[in-house]
């Protein structure tokens, strides 16, 4: 496989998986877990920040959002990979993609779509009606965002609506209903999208500037660290709004601190230019989430 392609050959896939199954874990991402993550942080902080204080986070919940996450993550990749699947043939870390490739049928994406979506829905069904309703609700992003990249120089903003929607189902699995806490969380979570997500599409720029794929890496261009600058303000203000309005107290905004800390880092050390360079600070967002998380379960843990 080319150097420059996402999929890595030797990995656990290729070593301990049989070849028949190995392109549906490969749409599905499943060894680029680094999505996944993104996606399901906003949620247990969510879950962690509603819990009453000197309560532990509660392990099912936790557990149940874990595999929501791996699977609509799956679900949302097969749905950007049969939607792209021309466009990803014409670009060089995407064309080993098991559609791009050829190597799975437009009509086996589509029964491994409804397989992950209905694993989803029995995993959505554990909780109450409201959430349920949220959960549904969040399926027309998962299936219009493929199509900003289209329309928009800004998809990446259509992103942070999608991958941050944990944080309204968090909360809303504990109260039943929202508040400002989470409506605040899922509004810095979607400038820290903004933020990681501009740093990984200069990874395409130039394969996107040739097809008409539009981003914000090709919007902002040599201007791009000032924007990730404000991104990364309003993500950390939107933040400590949120810990503000449950209450949170010293540990919390420590973490809060270590957050800001770590994208004024990226912001510093990344190289807009170099695709390896911006693909490690992409992934190095997944400290970001284990720091607020660690924050919030600590200061929610004291009585």
């Amino acid at each position: 496989m080319s150097e420059a392609s996402d999929i890595q050959a030797g990995d656990w896939i290729d070593r301990y998986v049989p070849a028949a199954i190995r392109p549906y874990l490969r749409l599905a991402r499943l060894s680029r877990p680094i999505g996944t993550w993104l996606l399901l942080f906003p949620g247990w902080w969510s879950l962690c920040l509603a819990m009453p204080r000197g309560i532990g986070p509660d392990l099912y919940y936790l557990v149940l959002f874990a595999i929501g996450a791996v699977v609509m993550r799956g679900a949302g990749c097969t749905i950007n990979d049969i939607v792209d699947r021309d466009f990803d043939a014409k670009v060089a870390r995407t064309a080993n993609r098991p559609l791009a490739s050829g190597a799975l049928s437009l009509r086996q994406a589509y029964l491994f779509l409804a397989l992950q979506l209905a694993i989803g829905l029995i995993i959505l069904l554990q909780f109450q009606p409201f959430v349920i309703g949220l959960g549904v609700a969040s399926l027309i992003l998962v299936a219009a965002y493929p199509f900003m990249k289209r329309i928009t120089w800004w998809p990446q903003a259509f992103l942070g609506l999608t991958f941050n929607w944990g944080a309204l189902l968090g909360w809303a699995a504990i109260w039943g209903n929202l508040s400002a806490a989470p409506l605040f969380l899922y509004a810095g979570g979607i400038f820290w999208t903004l933020f990681y997500d501009t740093i990984y599409a200069h990874q395409d720029k130039a394969d996107d500037a040739l097809i008409g794929i539009k981003s914000t890496a090709l919007r902002l261009g040599a201007n791009t660290k000032p924007w990730l600058f404000g991104f990364a303000v309003i993500a950390t203000v939107g933040f400590g709004l949120s810990l503000a309005a449950a209450h949170s107290a010293t540990a919390a905004y420590v973490a809060l601190a270590g957050v800001f800390g770590h994208m004024m880092w990226q912001i510093y050390d990344v190289d807009i230019d170099d695709a390896k360079d911006c693909d490690k600070k992409f992934f190095s967002n997944r400290f970001i989430g284990w720091i607020l998380l660690f924050g919030i379960v600590l200061d929610r843990m004291r009585v």
